[in-house]
């Protein structure tokens, strides 16, 4: 049984491609994981997620804790047997949940106290906590729990959290180790942080390096420090990680943000924003976002991507995804969002071609090109 083997197959400049192994399955990197949150990756069946090109997907900590327990998904036979997905899954540390809900949290040293946003309940969240949380939900890629702060609190608390996420990933690695047979089949992953602060993440990277871990997120990043700004963090960024391990950066994003992540180095991604977006009536395609509720498409027979060969492109037509999506039905929610993500899985198998063939930047820049020039 493979535990967790990770292999660089090319690189072209800092981008690289490679294979995740895992017990589980093959990942193929550069990685989209689409984001299963509640064990669902929404509008979508398993096994039409994993028809777009999907090797992983996420799970959350934080939302499957509160509903339906993690002790009862255990119960079940664990977070695969329970959504029927058989391939790898990372499951987040609940962290970012702790940021986005920090009206109803407080942070210490020991954890995060807090209440429920579905009933008021009062729960802590440790380090030890977070890990046997993911334990019970049999995730093969564990995170640690860390502390998240926005770019723009002040400069001693953004250094607070850095080094309480320090003192947590240590917690959180040696839970991980009292994991018995799980710890033997799982992988774990530290989460760097220091928001842009290049000596900060590189205190942060030393520290991580030495408690060691199967591979590193780059944390704190797609919270609203803008485009140019995440850019230049991940200009230094990525080069205080190992070179042997993955980096995944966390949340992100955006097709034109992956692509120019991976020429900075990154292996690995996750985002709400295809599902989430497909529910709303954007579609990501290749000359651009479209928004599908605009009345021009009402009666327009293209497909939502004429050089896309996904289901929802080879069968319906825009003016019928239109009628669905501005009629509220279900199906408009399910075509929309199988074309995303099958958009996003494409975009990151000619990102893997281009680097193993010595042209990323080439194609890189075509891409780009391509996608920024028109928005409708």
């Amino acid at each position: 049984m493979t535990r967790f083997e990770f292999t660089i197959a090319a690189t072209d400049g800092k981008a690289r491609t490679g294979m995740l192994a895992m017990r589980r399955g093959e990942i193929r990197t550069p990685a989209f994981m689409p984001v299963g949150t509640a064990a669902t990756v929404k509008a979508m069946k398993p096994e039409a997620v994993r028809a777009t090109g999907a090797d992983i997907i996420l799970g959350n900590t934080y939302h499957l804790m509160l509903r339906p327990g993690a002790e009862r998904v255990a119960a079940l036979g664990g977070l695969h047997g329970f959504m029927n997905w058989e391939r790898p899954i990372l499951t987040d540390s609940g962290g970012y949940q702790v940021m986005s809900l920090s009206d109803l949290s407080k942070v210490t040293d020991e954890g995060v106290s807090f209440r429920s946003h579905l009933d008021g309940s009062k729960h802590l969240l440790t380090p030890e906590r977070s890990i046997e949380v993911q334990r019970l939900l049999g995730s093969d890629i564990v995170m640690q729990f860390d502390e998240l702060v926005r770019p723009d609190v002040e400069a001693k608390k953004q250094r607070a959290a850095m080094e309480r996420s320090i003192r947590w990933a240590r917690r959180s690695r040696e839970e991980f180790d009292r994991g018995g047979e799980h710890a033997t089949s799982a992988a774990i992953f530290g989460i760097q942080q220091g928001v842009l602060d290049e000596n900060m993440r590189g205190e942060s990277a030393e520290a991580l390096i030495d408690i060691g871990f199967d591979g590193y997120a780059v944390g704190g990043l797609a919270v609203g420090e803008g485009h140019d700004a995440m850019l230049g963090c991940l200009d230094f960024a990525p080069r205080q990680l190992p070179n042997d391990k993955p980096r995944y950066l966390m949340g992100v994003g955006k097709p034109d943000d992956i692509v120019e992540a991976v020429r900075r180095g990154i292996d690995m991604f996750d985002c709400v924003l295809p599902t989430r977006s497909g529910r709303t009536g954007q579609a990501f395609t290749a000359d651009g976002p479209i928004n599908i509720r605009n009345a021009r498409f009402a009666e327009d027979r293209e497909p939502l991507d004429p050089s896309c060969a996904c289901p929802t492109c080879s069968t319906y037509s825009r003016a019928y995804v239109h009628h669905l999506v501005r009629s509220g039905e279900i199906l408009g929610a399910m075509l929309m969002t199988e074309h995303n993500l099958t958009f996003y899985q494409v975009m990151m198998a000619g990102l893997r071609s281009a680097i193993a063939e010595a042209r990323f930047d080439a194609h890189a820049d075509a891409f780009l090109s391509r996608y920024r020039a028109r928005a409708i």
